[in-house]
């Protein structure tokens, strides 16, 4: 999950109800093939990904960051080494992979600081997407939310207070940054801090896109915020908080691989973020996404009667700011049909976490009004990862579907897309502790985005019901789209049989126009 600021384009708990028909339904059918023989079925397809084989390759992930400083973020030797081993693998199980470069402006830091006037200086880190201080910043009192233990997360949380004209002080925790921050502006706070409400650990925040908020923000560890915060109600404090970065142009890549099975005008798209943030291994954020993506890959690669093609992407530069997605699906939209030619998307952003959910992208808005747009076809998607966790009687519950991730270029480009999501830095609840056990009051993942995101941070029950969904849902949907898209699978994919390829099958797709199919060789 991204947090660094950066200068390109971003913008009631439900348990399930009825199970969903899954897309591959009919394709499962032996009688509809004419032979018993087809494609496996979804169900032992799921047999085959193993999360053993999933967490071997968090193992070497690990390794990896062991000896690259303890990272693998964007622009270090510890991401270049995860893109090896994830190439390497990919072409042990018969892939072609492709890296795919771009280039873009790194927010470089020149100040991030929380200065006491004739005291102490506290490090801070400027929240992604929000605004620079002046040079030299800015020096105004420090302001508290109206009660003790209030969030900012309402209007009512600064009224009667004296904000205006302040830097306003809150804890992390009951709401988005944004929200926090955008709620303190309105009172009037020329900057806002937010302290972390974990120990040992310096927030680093987000504000979701340019153009949030007008005020600059900026993280503070717990530790440090709340020594502010006593000060400031025991007296007066002024603050200075200079928080400024200045942009520079870096280049990174993508890794792509795509099954040589399948159609490939209905590409059925998966992805996941590779790198991680500096503080840490980044195992959980995003190892688990990434090492379920490619067990699957290595499974499916095995077969070679697909009738959709599947494309697998490792993206880089996520944690910077969506950075490596982004700059794919524009060079997508760039190419006349290109985009038109992903069937959906599904996307992997944390599927282990310590303190889990079972979260599946809220496309249908059942439980969480989307603040972005949700293209026709999301729903249907996400039916497809909760239909299976119905079928097996899994728990789950929605989660917003946000855009925050890296699916936001495709839905902003009318591609459908879905995703699973076991939570980062959201507190659980009760209700979610009677779903899926853990610790109430406390996040899904204790150590997100920190030192201690490292092998130790998975949980393996949690990995071992995401991987089988994952993969599930990769092979009904590269069997069949129609139910997202409209774009019927042949009813043998073997050559000769139904219509195969060359036969034609005058499907007409998202992009308007007549579809064939392509075949490995």
């Amino acid at each position: 999950m991204h947090r660094r600021k950066l200068t390109v384009l971003v913008s009631a708990l439900v348990l399930a109800g009825a199970a969903v028909a899954t897309p591959a339904a009919a394709l499962d059918d032996p009688a509809r093939h004419g032979h018993g023989h087809g494609p496996t079925a979804p169900e032992k397809f799921v047999k085959k990904v193993s999360e053993r084989a999933v967490y071997r390759h968090l193992q070497e992930l690990q390794r990896i960051a062991d000896r690259n400083d303890g990272n693998r973020a964007a622009l270090t030797p510890g991401y270049e080494a995860s893109a090896r081993y994830v190439e390497k693998t990919l072409r042990k199980a018969g892939y072609t992979t492709t890296r795919d470069p771009f280039t873009f402006d790194l927010e470089v830091v020149d100040a991030a600081t929380l200065t006491v006037a004739g005291g102490e200086t506290y490090d801070v880190d400027q929240m992604t997407f929000a605004v620079n201080t002046p040079v030299g910043g800015i020096t105004a009192p420090l302001a508290l939310p109206a009660a003790p233990d209030t969030l900012g997360c309402t209007a009512a949380d600064w009224a009667g207070t004296s904000v205006a004209g302040s830097i306003a002080l809150v804890s992390r925790g009951g709401c988005t940054f944004a929200i926090k921050v955008t709620n303190a502006e309105a009172a009037g706070a020329v900057g806002v801090a937010v302290y972390n409400n974990v120990p040992d650990v310096l927030l680093n925040g987000t504000l979701g896109a340019e153009g949030i908020a007008s005020v600059p923000a900026a993280g503070l560890t717990q530790a440090d915020g709340q020594a502010l915060a006593a000060q400031a109600a025991a007296g007066p404090v002024t603050v200075t908080l200079d928080t400024r970065a200045h942009p520079e142009t870096r280049e990174s890549f993508n890794v792509i691989a795509q099954t040589r099975a399948g159609r490939t005008d209905n590409v059925v798209m998966l992805g996941a973020h590779l790198d991680g943030v500096e503080d840490g291994p980044g195992i959980n954020d995003n190892g688990t996404g990434s090492a379920v993506l490619l067990e699957t890959a290595v499974q499916l690669g095995k077969d070679k009667r697909l009738p959709n093609a599947v494309r697998f992407a490792w993206w880089g530069a996520e944690e910077l700011g969506l950075i490596g997605s982004t700059a794919y699906v524009e060079d997508l939209v760039a190419q006349p049909g290109e985009i038109d030619k992903i069937a959906t998307y599904l996307n992997f952003d944390m599927v282990g976490s310590p303190n889990y959910i079972i979260g599946v992208y809220d496309a249908d808005q059942s439980t969480h009004p989307a603040p972005v747009p949700v293209p026709p076809g999301s729903a249907e998607t996400e039916d497809v990862l909760t239909g299976w966790f119905d079928s097996i009687g899994q728990p789950w519950v929605d989660t917003q579907f946000s855009g925050r991730s890296d699916y936001q270029a495709f839905i902003l480009n009318g591609v459908p897309a879905s995703g699973l999501f076991t939570g980062a830095d959201g507190v659980k609840t009760d209700a979610e502790v009677a779903l899926f056990g853990g610790t109430a009051g406390i996040t899904h993942d204790p150590n997100y985005h920190s030192p201690g995101d490292d092998l130790s941070n998975v949980n393996r029950k949690a990995l071992r019901i995401m991987t089988a969904a994952v993969a599930y849902a990769t092979y009904s949907l590269a069997l069949d789209t129609s139910a997202v898209n409209g774009v019927e699978s042949p009813t043998d994919p073997r050559p000769g049989h139904g219509h195969g390829p060359g036969k034609g099958r005058n499907d007409v797709g998202r992009n308007g126009h007549q579809e064939g199919w392509d075949r490995a060789a």
